[in-house]
């Protein structure tokens, strides 16, 4: 199950990349911050209609107090559906160091998210509200469907942007995969059943670059577990007009476990002329 998905992907990926595309949709993509990408608090802002934008390699690791590893990764594509919408189908896969020599692996759900910007940015923060389902597909997946709601809200100044998250994951405890707590998938925490942050930004249009920070909590699904708050810095740089890379580095202070964590990503914005309109 997990080879066939794994080709699967990496079909659509080269497909996408080979596709005949235009890169006028990745000018600013360095200024649209996504969650995991390189912070778990995102802007309100979606993909642009009839844009793709295609997740390479987000890459995350985790390092628990008890020497614990996990690498994850969830390549994923977003396509700019409707107008200030998109939508976003990721496949994340987990690897897993569980001590003693034991290892495990394999794809951790598919998740498939969509986001609806609802307003500019004027006199009030631009707003947007995103709904998320993980599907139990994959060995390390949770054995249920779990869907999530957020609400997000970004405020732009002249030294800087921030950031406002509200997430709540809908569903009954104790469908986790039989692996450690600490897992997590690829650029965001393993489901939780709230999340809130705040996050801040600062982008250097002539060197196309953005620098952040965060602080957020959440709450595991095990209502027994404890809240864990995390903060984390990231850096988003544009290398082309369609191609971005960003890194972050962040630590959980709370929680029952206090775990380091760093992420890495590349992605590359395209349109496909064949999808635009007939006029």
């Amino acid at each position: 199950m997990m080879l066939v998905s794994g080709r699967v992907v990496l079909a659509l990926a080269a497909v996408f990349l080979t596709a005949s595309a235009t890169p006028a949709f990745g000018q600013t993509d360095y200024y649209n911050t996504d969650a995991g990408r390189p912070l778990t608090v995102e802007d309100a802002y979606p993909t642009e209609r009839y844009a793709f934008e295609l997740q390479i390699a987000p890459l995350r690791l985790e390092r628990t107090e008890g020497g614990i590893y996990q690498w994850g990764i969830e390549p994923e594509i977003a396509y700019g559906l409707f107008p200030r919408t998109h939508i976003e189908v990721g496949a994340p896969f987990s690897y897993v160091d569980v001590g003693a020599g034991r290892r495990t692996s394999g794809l951790a759900g598919l998740d498939i998210a969509l986001l609806h910007n609802l307003n500019a940015e004027t006199s009030i923060p631009a707003l947007a509200v995103a709904g998320n389902v993980l599907l139990p597909v994959g060995g390390l997946a949770p054995d249920r469907a779990y869907f999530s709601a957020k609400g997000i809200a970004t405020r732009t100044l002249s030294w800087a942007r921030f950031h406002v998250n509200g997430e709540y994951t809908f569903g009954e405890e104790g469908a986790e995969p039989t692996i450690p707590a600490s897992s997590s998938r690829a650029g965001r925490p393993e489901v939780a059943r709230w999340l809130a942050g705040l996050a801040a930004d600062r982008t250097f249009p002539l060197r196309s670059m953005l620098v952040g920070a965060e602080v957020f909590a959440r709450q595991p699904l095990e209502s027994d577990e404890a809240v864990a708050w995390n903060v984390a810095a990231g850096v988003r740089y544009q290398l082309t007009p369609y191609f971005n890379i960003d890194g972050g580095l962040g630590k959980q202070l709370s929680g029952d476990d206090r775990s380091w964590f760093a992420t890495f990503g590349l992605s590359r914005a395209f349109a496909i002329r064949s999808l635009f309109p007939v006029r």
